[in-house]
């Protein structure tokens, strides 16, 4: 999850809420490519997750990566919280979850780089003090009870919330990881043809990219639970957002629906003033009961927006939200699937075309099938393992068209980071039926087994 924003001043105009998303617009040529991952800790001898203090701890790896490779600490109080580092930054989640939200980069060649000595800068971190990361969808054996708590003011007041709610919402926060890219877009039209082929194919990247089939160490039922617990946490900030297809959307109607959604906090000073359920429309007026008389800044809009957590998200750029966290190579062949299908107008075109008369009815019904079945869902009509081969094939033909070299000209386009995905799509299976292959199989059901084959 986000760290707190800054910079922008006072809200003096409700028009400047729309206008921060419209500075969002970019010439193709400064598009660029973000790319987020998280992933679980743990002690290696215990199999336990990682407490955020102590010897072997989320703040020991924190400040290892501080200490051995220069990155700077973002702290809240007196604790470390966070790392930042040429234009990315390493941030925790609830459960003490460790996430890399990458620079924006020109390629996927560059951002994969980024993912690897990432990954190798906190592997050699993390050998020095007998801790181990996973990438997995879900914590497979943990309970709620077990999880560490971080000291971010921002999860304490959403953990007191979330069971007002919904009932999986502490499931999603502590318990969950994705995989997600950042995306830009040009201009207002842009950005809803990509919003619209954004939330309508964020199945098939649940499908693809399902790894969460195990949840209080038990089969859940679900190929992807992490989206399974997306559908009941938080109706008023979450789902497929029907409102986007509807004739007349940009970014005024996405104001209207962010104003709607009820306010988690204000940031001021180094605390989180607690705006549960309160209006920032109220908050526009300077009669917000967390603040009485105060007017919102643009640090405080764009705050708010990072509370909105939809299958696809509207900021200065597109979150596409819908995939499990996951092994090495599928953490390079999500921006490539995505950045293959937007970042070339024919893709995206023929991606438009693939989903344009898709009803609400529809999407949310290859959402909730892609989340039980993965590949083998079905859905009015349509084989998840049909459109995702479609899907696959438009990608790659948008990633050749955007021709982007890589290791000094040796690789001609991105494609290859497409290869996870295709085998998939050749042999219908995806992360999550490996790790039920193996669990029904030679694991004997000792769902123990899983941290040692399947961590970084």
């Amino acid at each position: 999850m986000s760290i707190p924003q800054s910079g922008g001043g006072p809200i003096t105009s409700p028009a400047q809420l729309a206008e921060y998303l419209e500075a969002g617009c970019k010439p193709i040529e400064d598009w660029r490519i973000g790319t987020e991952h998280e992933k679980f800790g743990y002690c290696r001898d215990t199999q336990r997750p990682l407490p955020y203090e102590g010897d072997r701890s989320v703040k020991a790896v924190l400040e290892g990566l501080r200490d051995r490779f220069g990155w700077s600490p973002l702290l809240e109080g007196d604790h470390i919280i966070g790392l930042e580092k040429d234009g990315a930054n390493v941030s925790l989640e609830p459960g003490g979850q460790l996430e890399l939200s990458g620079a924006p980069l020109e390629s996927i060649h560059q951002t994969c780089d980024e993912v690897n000595e990432h990954l190798r800068q906190v592997r050699e971190v993390a050998d020095r003090i007998g801790v181990d990361f996973i990438g997995l969808g879900a914590a497979p054996i943990w309970r709620h009870e077990e999880m560490p708590v971080m000291p971010k003011g921002r999860y304490r007041l959403m953990t007191d919330y979330m069971d007002r709610v919904g009932s999986l919402g502490k499931t999603m926060m502590y318990r969950t990881c994705t995989v997600q890219v950042n995306l830009d877009f040009g201009s207002e039209a842009d950005m809803v043809q990509k919003m619209r082929v954004a939330l309508s194919l964020q199945p098939v990247a649940t499908a693809l990219f399902a790894n969460s089939p195990f949840i209080d160490g038990q089969v859940n039922g679900h190929k992807s639970w992490r989206s399974r617990v997306w559908r009941d946490l938080d109706a008023d900030r979450t789902g497929m957002l029907p409102f986007v297809f509807e004739d007349g959307f940009g970014f005024e109607r996405w104001v209207d629906y962010a104003l709607d959604v009820p306010m988690y906090f204000v940031y001021r000073d180094g605390v989180y003033h607690n705006a549960l359920g309160q209006s920032f429309r109220d908050f526009l007026d300077g009669k917000l009961p967390a603040l009485p008389g105060e007017i919102p800044t643009l640090s405080d809009w764009a705050d708010h927006l990072t509370t909105i957590f939809p299958e696809a998200r509207l900021k200065k750029f597109i979150e596409m939200r819908g995939a499990d966290g996951g092994p090495w190579r599928r953490l390079c062949a999500l921006p490539a699937f995505w950045v293959g299908l937007t970042y070339d107008q024919a893709a995206l075109d023929a991606a438009y075309d693939l989903v344009k008369d898709w009803s609400h009815e529809r999407r949310e019904a290859l959402r909730v099938a892609a989340s039980v079945d993965g590949l083998q869902a079905e859905a009015d009509g349509i084989k998840m393992h049909d459109l995702a081969r479609q899907t696959l094939e438009i990608a790659e033909a948008g990633l050749k068209a955007r021709a982007c070299p890589g290791a000094g000209g040796l690789i001609p386009d991105e494609t290859h980071f497409l290869n996870a995905l295709k085998e998939s799509v050749e042999t219908g299976q995806v992360p999550a039926d490996e790790l039920l292959t193996k669990y029904h199989g030679e694991w004997d059901g000792d769902l123990s087994r899983v941290y040692a084959e399947f961590s970084y």
